[in-house]
C-alpha cells in the first residue's frame, strides 16, 4: 500500500509539471543560437530599427516573403538585410507591425556633409549593415550589404574605387555545394591589404555580416544563374551601384581601372547582438 501511495503521488506530480511546463500547442518555435540551421534575425540590433515598430516572426514552412507581405515583401527583405535564398523556414525576421513604416527607410544621413564636396562618395555603415552612395552630400543610392564577419571584418577608413569587373569571381572560395568559383558580378575594387583585394560586389545576403571581408549588395538575377532561384528576380541592388560608379557604358560587361573613382568610406563598428 506505501509503494502505490508513492507512486501515486510520483504521477501526481509529473501531471502537474506537464501541464505547468508543456508549451503551449499554438506557440510558435524559437530559432535556436545553437543550431546552425537556424538564426534569430531579430536578436540583431541596428540603431535605425528602433524607428521602427516590429516583432519576431519566425519563418514556417511553405512561408514565402511575397505571400506575406505581397507587394510590400521587398521593403522587409530590405529592413531585414536578407535575400528571399535565405528567407528559409526556422529563420526568425522582424516582422515591421505597419509594414507603410518602411516606406521611406533607410539608415544612413540624407545628407553627409563630409561627402558635399565631391560628386560621388560612398558610406558604408558596419554598425548598420547598410551603403549609401552620395552626390556632393545628397544621398542618391541607398541598399542593404554584408560586411566581413567578425572574424574576417572589412578595414574601416577611406578608400577609393580603382577597378571593376562586371563578371568577377572569387579567385578563393567557391559556391557551397558546387564546384564552380564563387560569382562576384558587378565588382568594384576598393582597398588591397598585403596582397588582398576588397570588393563591393554582388553576393547572398542572410541578413547579418558575413563576407571574408568584401561587402556584398543584394543580386537576383546572380542567384538565379548560380541557384537556379528565384523564378522572377526582382532585387538587383549590386547592378544600380555598379551603373551609378561606371559611367563609361561601352565598360559595362568588361574589367577596367578606374581613375578617381568614387570615395569609399567604410565605418562603425561590428552590430551588437541582443541576449535573450
Amino acid at each position: 500500500m506505501h509503494h502505490r501511495l508513492i507512486a501515486v503521488l510520483v504521477s501526481a506530480v509529473l501531471m502537474v509539471l506537464i501541464i505547468v511546463w508543456a508549451p503551449s500547442s499554438t506557440s510558435l518555435p524559437s530559432a535556436s543560437q545553437d543550431d546552425p540551421r537556424h538564426e534569430d534575425l531579430s536578436r540583431i540590433e541596428y540603431p535605425s530599427t528602433k524607428a521602427v515598430k516590429w516583432q519576431p516572426y519566425f519563418i514556417q514552412p511553405h512561408d514565402r516573403l511575397e505571400d506575406l507581405f505581397g507587394e510590400d515583401w521587398v521593403e522587409v527583405a530590405r529592413f531585414n538585410r536578407i535575400d528571399r535564398h535565405h528567407a528559409y523556414p526556422g529563420i526568425t525576421i522582424k516582422k515591421p507591425l505597419r509594414v507603410a513604416d518602411l516606406k521611406n527607410y533607410s539608415p544612413l544621413p540624407a545628407f553627409y556633409e563630409p561627402a558635399k564636396s565631391y560628386p560621388k562618395y560612398i558610406l558604408i555603415s558596419v554598425t548598420e549593415q547598410w551603403l549609401g552612395g552620395y552626390e556632393f552630400g545628397k544621398l542618391k543610392v541607398s541598399m542593404p550589404a554584408a560586411t566581413g564577419t567578425a572574424t574576417h571584418p572589412t578595414p574601416v577608413g577611406k578608400y577609393r574605387i580603382d577597378a571593376h569587373d562586371r563578371w568577377h569571381t572569387s579567385s578563393l572560395y567557391k559556391v557551397k555545394n558546387m564546384d564552380i568559383q564563387y560569382p562576384m558580378d558587378y565588382a568594384l575594387r576598393f582597398h588591397i591589404e598585403d596582397g588582398v583585394s576588397f570588393w563591393i560586389h554582388a553576393r547572398d545576403l542572410p541578413g547579418r555580416p558575413a563576407s571574408h571581408g568584401c561587402v556584398g549588395l543584394l543580386c537576383e538575377p546572380m542567384q538565379k544563374r548560380t541557384y537556379g532561384a528565384p523564378d522572377d528576380p526582382e532585387m538587383d541592388d549590386a547592378a544600380v551601384l555598379y551603373k551609378w560608379v561606371v559611367s563609361e557604358w561601352d565598360a559595362m560587361d568588361g574589367s577596367g581601372i578606374i581613375a578617381d573613382g568614387p570615395i569609399v568610406e567604410v565605418a562603425g563598428e561590428f552590430p551588437l547582438l541582443a541576449s535573450r
